[in-house]
């Protein structure tokens, strides 16, 4: 109804009041809307993290450190996800973070003008259960909860677009992503019930393969999500479809209705089929209610899970959750020829990532004794894109000042308020005229890590003072230029394997 949608509506927007020393140990909820007051930054905060925080820091102090508020305070969206090892520090926006080896839940902060009303931008498959367990009663209750979730999504061109299948003895793809409300509503109301087996894996494992596809809408770079609805429990095996879909990177949700009774136990084909089933085993993933009847009361912190980007682990890979600048040496020991040769190097770097505004992301800074920035990380958002971006930059031809080139990627390059970890590949010839080693300090003291490829002249002694630890996986040289292409997937595994230590 009209005034149930604008109560959920409301209440997404109606953040909590918290303290400035208020930790994300502290809050009730998984994923809730704070208020953090003005003047925290004049306390003396504990941050842990750069992105995802360690839940033990100060709610307030890691999102002024993430840019998700500033110092005059106000609202966020803070989801608590699973804990990790190798928190790192970094000093950003006046706030200092500490490292941290390990704890046991983190903090994903989002600034609310980013937040479930204005940019969820998923790609959501809704399975829905249509065996002869639930019943025409039942059936109709499930299209109401599914209703009131497609009217808090706000479904559209620029929002979450959303999809059916059915589950039954064969599984139906009833809607295929759809950015129209009205259309899905209109296609909820004529849902027909199947009835049949509840076969929950098989109605997975067709939507994994052949549902997020370009030709039937699926946008490039947009968080896939699975909300799987099952009443009971499935009569066949999910481990399957879900491992299918996690290594697909779709985020697999579970919304089970009246879980069996200890008399009915036996007849459940794999009493862990919930665990098996999510993309996580976390408790963010899953969602157990005793009937249809309570699932209205869960539409709100359901929505606000599917759209929160951070929080959805199985869509976040290496390939498509990194910022990657490229810093290229152009002094005149390179040559014009030489020069082409260090572009076709990091054109094969770039194509191995999955670039767009949702995800990777590539700038380039040329430099001399000057520096030049030949594109920015948001300038361009589609492979194709950068590629071409490359092939245009014009060679400078000058000096050699790597220090002050690292210096100036790092405060114009990389920014707080884009999203995502930070890798930094400088590409150079020869030995620098000033310090290099301070400057790729402070560059990882931001949270950049930083790679080194030399060449030709370059001295390893050089290479290595600028590479994050450990060096020799930071650290490549070749005596050609010609010879720099090699590399470059040993470069891409690098940021792969850095990527995955770390989350």
């Amino acid at each position: 109804s009209l005034s149930l949608s604008l109560s959920l509506s409301l209440s997404l927007s109606l953040p909590s009041p918290i303290t400035c020393l208020t930790r994300g140990a502290d809050l009730l909820e998984d994923l809730q809307v704070v208020l953090c007051p003005p003047g925290c930054a004049q306390w003396r905060m504990s941050v842990f993290g750069t992105g995802p925080y360690a839940s033990i820091s100060n709610v307030c102090g890691a999102a002024i450190h993430s840019g998700a508020v500033g110092v005059s305070g106000g609202p966020l969206q803070v989801s608590r996800v699973l804990g990790r090892r190798s928190y790192r520090s970094s000093y950003s926006n006046g706030v200092q973070s500490q490292a941290l080896s390990l704890w046991t839940s983190s903090l994903s902060l989002t600034s609310t003008h980013h937040t479930l009303l204005h940019t969820c931008q998923v790609e959501l498959a809704v399975v829905v259960d249509s065996s002869r367990n639930l019943g025409q009663r039942r059936f109709g209750l499930q299209k109401n909860f599914l209703s009131k979730l497609v009217t808090v999504l706000k479904v559209g061109p620029s929002g979450p677009h959303v999809g059916l299948v059915q589950t039954g003895d064969t599984p139906r793809t009833e809607v295929y992503l759809s950015n129209s409300t009205k259309q899905l509503m209109l296609a909820i109301k004529e849902l027909p019930y199947l009835g049949g087996d509840t076969n929950t894996g098989k109605a997975m494992q067709h939507a994994a393969e052949g549902f997020f596809l370009a030709e039937w809408g699926a946008r490039r770079g947009h968080p896939r999500v699975m909300l799987v609805l099952l009443d009971g429990w499935p009569s066949d095996d999910l481990e399957q479809a879900a491992g299918l879909a996690r290594d697909s990177g779709i985020n697999v949700f579970l919304l089970s209705v009246a879980k069996p009774t200890p008399e009915e136990l036996p007849q459940v084909h794999d009493l862990d089929y919930a665990k098996k089933a999510v993309c996580k085993d976390n408790g963010f993933f899953s969602l157990s209610v005793p009937s249809w009847f309570s699932t209205t009361k869960h539409v709100r912190s359901l929505s606000q899970k599917i759209c929160s980007p951070d929080a959805l682990q199985c869509s976040r890979t290496c390939l498509n959750s990194v910022n990657i600048g490229f810093l290229i040496d152009g002094s005149s020991s390179v040559g014009e020829v030489n020069f082409r040769l260090v572009l076709d190097f990091l054109t094969a770097i770039a194509q191995s990532f999955d670039i767009s505004d949702v995800g990777s992301r590539i700038g380039a800074v040329q430099y001399t004794y000057e520096q030049r920035i030949e594109f920015g990380l948001s300038d361009f958002l589609s492979k194709e894109e950068v590629v071409a971006g490359l092939s245009k930059i014009r060679y400078m031809n000058g000096g050699t000042a790597t220090g002050q080139a690292i210096n100036y990627v790092t405060n114009n390059l990389f920014k707080p308020s884009v999203p995502g970890r930070n890798f930094l590949i400088i590409v150079t010839d020869g030995q620098s005229y000033d310090d290099i080693g301070g400057p790729a300090q402070n560059a990882q003291k931001h949270g950049i890590t930083v790679l080194a490829v030399g060449t030709a002249w370059a001295p390893m002694e050089d290479l290595k003072a600028m590479a994050s630890q450990p060096h020799d996986r930071h650290t490549y040289f070749s005596r050609e230029f010609s010879g720099l292409k090699a590399f470059s997937q040993e470069v891409v595994r690098a940021i792969c394997q850095d990527f995955g230590s770390n989350n």
